[in-house]
């Protein structure tokens, strides 16, 4: 039985690309407000996971619940009305509109509008009649994940945020990330390959192993372990020069 304040649920989930499965016997749930790190080496299903959330794979068996309905039948615009706001990795922002109409052709009413965006991420402000082309690497990961708060979701997915950045840059996003999940009131998923730079931010973990799940449970447990770290994700040892030094956050 779904309780009051779950807001996804996935049973037994098989899924993956015309006939060839990626996923395979994938089951968690988020309650509202939750933070999971979807984590895993290169090529082993985060992003395949997501884009199955989303509607952009096949699914094979299982099912998927997000706020109650079944999303199997459910178109990807459909599921974005619904709450899931979802940040590609590949950023897909709209280069031929200014940063101002990227954030306003999706806009839905709710929390986030646009001084809120731009309290958020400054440089947006300052860039706003610039057209998408025109932004850094860093401004247009900014944009993008902007332009997925201004649909006013609840549940973002962010697929590899801090990919090819600049160190300040990351450092600046993790910030961001942070504050997010301390104080939006939003469940997030966030897939990274660099474990310890947001298992602080988030308070469950899973990992994927070849397409299956190895470890589900605490983020703060699996960061406690250096041994699991290094045998599933590659993990240094030691602490990362650009994670933070927050304790993890318990969102429920």
């Amino acid at each position: 039985m779904r309780s009051a304040s779950e807001l996804l649920a996935v049973h037994h989930l098989v899924a993956g690309y015309g006939d060839a499965i990626v996923l395979e016997d994938i089951s968690f749930s988020m309650d509202a407000g939750d933070t999971l790190a979807l984590l895993g080496r290169n090529g082993m299903g985060k992003t395949t996971l997501l884009s199955t959330l989303m509607g952009a794979t096949r699914l094979h068996a299982g099912r998927m619940q997000f706020a109650g309905q079944d999303l199997h039948t459910l178109p990807s615009h459909v599921r974005a009305r619904l709450g899931m706001g979802w940040v590609a990795q590949e950023r897909d922002i709209f280069p031929s509109l200014r940063v101002e109409e990227n954030l306003t052709v999706v806009a839905r009413p709710g929390y986030w509008h646009l001084p809120r965006i731009y309290a958020l991420f400054p440089q947006l402000q300052e860039r706003r009649k610039n057209w998408g082309h025109q932004l850094s690497g860093g401004e247009q990961q900014m944009l993008a994940i902007g332009r997925a708060l201004m649909l006013n979701p609840q549940l973002l997915l962010l697929d590899e945020p801090l990919e090819g950045l600049a160190p300040l840059i990351v450092q600046e996003l993790l910030r961001i990330i942070e504050k997010l999940t301390r104080e939006s009131g939003m469940a997030v998923i966030l897939v990274e390959q660099h474990a310890r730079q947001i298992l602080p931010l988030t308070r469950q973990a899973l990992v994927l192993e070849r397409g299956r799940m190895v470890y589900q449970g605490p983020s703060s447990a699996l960061m406690a372990d250096p041994a699991l770290l290094e045998v599933w994700l590659g993990a240094s040892t030691s602490a990362s020069n650009l994670s933070l030094t927050t304790s993890p956050s318990s969102l429920s």
